[in-house]
């Protein structure tokens, strides 16, 4: 009999709650703060952007919160999701490693964001909101959150970085086929993208100025409420369902991760799969070596300050605790559009503080060679984000060959490549290069950072 290549649980098998590691931290994260101020933010303070539900969540320092029988009714649509064995993987590096990877690509836009999506939009529904408003780069959690927002029935106004907007139209087209309206950013529908075009008539966005604009039209309607796709304690929460049914799926193939891989640009798919199994090491149990990626043209926690910032760079948003490059970081335009975040969620930046994950940062050219090689290994092209983690984790079956250690290692392959295409076909056609961010750059951009004691 062949040994197996993928495990799957039955729909029965979906988490019944989220897994919120802020429980077992040893040490409270800092908490939000005015960006008035300074003062520690209040549930008032946050009711102008998010439900009241969203907000406890937020604020929650229980260990497990009940997912809502109606959220699962939708998840139930591509959940649980597959773990695959990489054997063929394996067997091209030569390697004693055992290659596993939880395939996000299955939801119906293609990644792990409708995981947070739904039940954001849900939430909304319930208090009564009618209109969310938020911003995309690669398009990844745009696209979810239109699927999610059509699911039950509200409308999606998505600012899309403008850099992104131009080189991905089929993500573009894809909101609007759930019934989004996409809006490159920055644009002239918001006094905070007015105010960047006349500095900069030919800025190629950011998310942190995609931020400001949703949240600037977020606060002007009543019946509008904003939604973000990562970062935020709520979103890394929803997340978890993924490290969730990892404990299961790996117990299915009798083996346990040595270490956990994944690409950080907010920290939301890094942290769902990758909290679950952290959590379980400081309640006592088995602790794997976790290691977060990121590019090197927007290296947040490799070469980032661990400070208070805003999340935007209009400066509406709360201040957080968060591995920052400064809210006026604008990244180059490189093609992982998902990962070019000036922050790190704060959760995600707090682990690394406390020394329970590792970061590292990886070049454009590297990437995308690691996915051609998976892609014609497994059968599935990754999404430029996604090949990040997916570049780590075959550095580490590399190392695994050398030491001659035959460590199990997982990674979350958080979404397909298929609407990313142009950007192989770049790399292919020798139009990419690789780009680390200058200090100088950095430190212009930190330069900035609110002056808050924790």
């Amino acid at each position: 009999m062949s040994e197996p290549l993928k495990y799957l649980l039955d729909e029965r098998d979906i988490p019944n709650h989220w897994y919120n590691i802020a429980a077992d931290l040893p040490k409270p994260p800092p908490p939000p703060r005015h960006p008035a101020t300074g003062a520690p933010c209040t549930a008032d303070d946050l009711r102008p952007l998010f439900p009241d539900a969203l907000i406890a969540q937020e604020m929650s320092a229980e260990r497990e919160i009940a997912i809502p029988g109606e959220v699962r009714d939708i998840l139930r649509l591509w959940r649980p999701s597959p773990l695959f064995r990489a054997r063929r993987l394996e067997r091209a590096l030569d390697t004693p490693a055992r290659i596993y990877y939880k395939y996000e690509g299955v939801s119906p836009a293609g990644s792990h964001k409708p995981n947070t999506a739904v039940p954001q939009a849900y939430y909304n529904k319930v208090e009564g909101v009618r209109r969310l408003a938020t911003e995309t780069g690669a398009g990844q959690w745009g696209s979810s959150l239109a699927m999610a927002c059509n699911f039950f029935g509200l409308e999606c106004k998505v600012f899309m970085v403008k850099v992104s907007f131009n080189h991905k139209p089929y993500r573009r087209a894809l909101m609007e086929t759930y019934g989004a309206t996409v809006t490159a950013s920055p644009s002239d529908e918001t006094a905070s993208g007015r105010s960047i075009l006349a500095a900069d008539p030919e800025c190629p966005g950011s998310l942190g100025i995609a931020i400001s604009e949703a949240v600037e039209v977020a606060a002007a309607r009543e019946d509008t409420k904003y939604a973000l796709g990562s970062v935020l304690n709520h979103v890394l929460l929803h997340q978890t369902v993924t490290g969730l049914e990892c404990f299961k799926q790996m117990e299915m193939a009798g083996d346990e991760p040595d270490v956990i891989v994944g690409c950080t640009g907010g920290g939301s798919n890094f942290a769902g799969i990758a909290f679950p199994y952290i959590g379980r090491g400081l309640r006592g149990g088995r602790r794997p070596r976790v290691v977060a990626v990121e590019p090197d043209a927007c290296p947040t926690l490799t070469r980032g300050r661990y400070a208070y910032d805003y999340g935007d760079t209009a400066k509406l948003t709360p201040l957080v605790k968060m591995h920052t490059l400064g809210s006026s970081f604008v990244p180059p335009g490189f093609h992982a559009g998902g990962l070019r975040y000036h922050g790190m969620a704060p959760l995600v930046s707090h682990v690394l503080d406390l020394g329970l994950i590792e970061a590292v940062s990886v070049a454009q050219l590297e990437i995308f060679e690691a996915g051609v090689q998976f892609a014609r290994a497994e059968g599935i092209v990754p999404a430029p984000e996604a090949c990040h983690a997916v570049a780590v984790a075959m550095k580490e079956a590399l190392r695994c060959k050398a030491e001659g250690r035959p460590q199990a290692i997982l990674f979350n392959l958080c979404g397909h490549g298929h609407f990313d295409m142009q950007a192989y076909i770049d790399y292919f056609g020798g139009k990419l290069r690789n780009y680390a961010y200058p200090e100088h750059e950095i430190a212009m951009a930190l330069a900035g950072l609110p002056s808050i004691v924790d």
